[in-house]
């Protein structure tokens, strides 16, 4: 995959066409059909796994169409509601590796950005990149006092493409939303949204700066973890600089070399520091694939990465805890109680049938003991929640792609690792976590009663007085009246139109058989004048009934699809 240099010249015209070429060739495959876009499905495939062959196809798609959708493939990975397995395997290995730009941009870029030339800001500064990816590259660098540092520079004219994509992929989103069944279904634009707040995170280096401290601040208490510290004052929007981090990828490091690491203690602590980011600060790495895993000459695990973080807001932490929970007991209908706390319902969703299917899973799960992991549930409880109607939030597929790694990782260092067993391990401290009062929500409890008390003995007296006044009144919103009322209304002028025109036909017939007159057709002319304005009416009255009931069902259609968008 190459990118130029530039920002990408197509006019959005170009674009646009490029987008139609790809909806074209997977709207005829499994893609959508599988995930049950019937508006968009051409084929007869229906399979529940999907074509790999096709899946590969729209890897290498999206990696020609540039950086923005490479980001929205890897996104789109860990959405198991939506898309088919072989879908979300096949867009988790898409490729960030592109070719390096040049080294002049580089200094351009840099020295634009920290306002002072290369050769002050560094002593040493290599010309060829460790990495090169979509959005940037990094190079090996030493500060002027002497600390070795990593050197992440972003891609020229990458912030203007990427703006240009999301303002047409946002058209295009809006316009489904409104014309399509699948769009309301899902909520394209919603979901588009999402992954744009996503995406200008990660093009603002100075985000990650603040990601890198907070998670080397969570990690202080795990001897074993590593996170590299930012340089503030070698930091911009464009330009991110750390501290050097040498070591290899967990997944190149072979058996071999994996017999001189104690990888037990390592592993026991990855696991519970995740466990504590997602239930306990309520923040998710959104990329933790093994490649942003190091092991260091010293023994150590060292994370970086961390352009893409997801929050987890403290009221969906708890059901987050209650259904790990319920898996780690092997009670689906808990489970399944918990999945449904937390997920949006679409009109289609069946309550029954998804929790027998839950349990039925969460059986399974039990039954494979030492083997189970914990991510592989988390990703079936997903797809499982998406087949039934019922729509996950985001931070949940987020979850089960971080745990999912989680499992590859600690499975290579460590194949005797449980983390069923580690899980209930740590269900002491999660406990603890969950049942803990947050100062936040302490405070806001305090006001609440506050004001409640404030206003408790007001509320009382007027109650009281209208009671005794009899001015007490209690509404019950059962039904809509307003909207009964227009439906009763209809149906009346539709009756009442239909006896005019019967009584229209009924007196031409009369008149039809009087004598005398002048005729046309042999009927009297005024019986024929009945006759037309009685046919007339009936066709008026026709396209009237058709026109309104096309019109109301569109409405609810749109009125639905609002109610169960994502």
């Amino acid at each position: 995959m190459s990118l130029t240099n530039n920002a990408d010249p197509r006019t959005s015209s170009v674009r646009y066409r490029d987008l139609a070429r790809l909806a074209w060739r997977h709207g005829r495959s499994d893609l959508l059909s599988d995930a049950g876009l019937g508006d968009f499905a051409f084929g007869d495939e229906d399979g529940p796994v999907g074509d790999s062959s096709m899946a590969e196809q729209l890897t290498h798609d999206l990696e020609a169409l540039g950086p923005t959708f490479v980001k929205l493939g890897q996104l789109l990975s860990t959405r198991y509601d939506l898309l088919p397995p072989a879908y979300t395997t096949a867009l988790a290995r898409l490729q960030d590796e592109v070719e390096p730009f040049g080294f002049e941009e580089v200094r351009e870029i840099v020295e634009a950005d920290l306002g002072a030339e290369l050769r002050h800001l560094y002593s040493d500064f290599d010309t060829e990149p460790l990495a090169a990816a979509s959005l940037g590259q990094v190079h090996r660098a030493t500060l002027r006092n002497g600390r070795e540092v990593a050197v992440k520079v972003q891609r020229p004219g990458v912030r203007d493409r990427v703006r240009a994509d999301m303002e047409v992929l946002g058209r295009l989103a809006a316009t489904a939303d409104k014309r399509t069944a699948a769009g309301r279904r899902y909520g394209l634009e919603k979901l588009l949204a999402q992954f744009g707040r996503s995406l200008a995170g990660e093009l603002d280096y100075r985000r990650e700066a603040r990601n890198l401290l907070r998670f080397r601040d969570l990690a202080q208490g795990y001897d074993l973890l590593l996170v590299p510290q930012p340089v503030s004052s070698h930091t911009s929007g464009r330009v991110l600089t750390m501290d050097l981090v040498e070591g290899r990828k967990v997944t190149d490091v072979g058996r071999l070399g994996l017999l001189d690491v104690d990888a037990r203690p390592i592993v026991e602590q990855l696991f519970s520091f995740y466990l504590t980011m997602m239930l306990d600060e309520g923040v998710i790495h959104a990329d933790p694939h093994p490649g942003n895993l190091l092991l260091t000459d010293d023994g150590r695990l060292a994370l970086i990465d961390f352009g893409m973080v997801a929050t987890v807001a403290p009221r969906l932490q708890d059901h987050v805890l209650k259904l790990m929970l319920a898996i780690g007991d092997g009670d689906g209908e808990e489970t399944a109680r918990a999945l449904a706390s937390m997920g949006h319902p679409l009109p289609d969703y069946d309550a029954a049938a998804f929790r027998d299917d839950v349990t039925h899973l969460v059986s399974e799960a039990i039954n494979a003991g030492s083997d189970l992991q914990v991510g592989t549930v988390l990703v079936e409880l997903s797809r499982l929640s998406g087949a039934h109607g019922l729509r996950p939030p985001a931070e949940m597929s987020m979850i089960g792609k971080a745990l999912l790694n989680l499992d590859e990782a600690t499975v290579h260092l460590d194949p005797d690792f449980s983390p069923t067993r580690a899980l209930r391990d740590n269900v002491g401290g999660m406990m603890t976590r969950g049942m803990r009062l947050r100062a936040g929500g302490l405070m806001s409890a305090a006001v609440e009663a506050k004001e409640f008390t404030e206003m408790l003995p007001k509320r009382a007296n007027r109650i009281l007085d209208n009671l005794a006044e009899g001015e007490f009144h209690v509404q019950v919103h059962a039904i809509d009246e307003e909207r009964l009322h227009t439906v009763l209304q209809r149906v009346a002028n539709r009756i009442t139109f239909g006896m005019v025109i019967a009584a229209t036909i009924l007196g031409a017939a009369l008149l039809a058989r009087a004598p005398g007159g002048t005729q046309v057709l042999g009927l009297p002319v005024v019986a024929l004048v009945f006759f037309v304005l009685a046919v007339l009416a009936g066709v008026a009255l026709t396209a009237w009934i058709v026109a309104t009931d096309r019109k109301v069902a569109r409405t609810e259609r749109e009125r639905r699809g609002r109610r169960g968008v994502v």
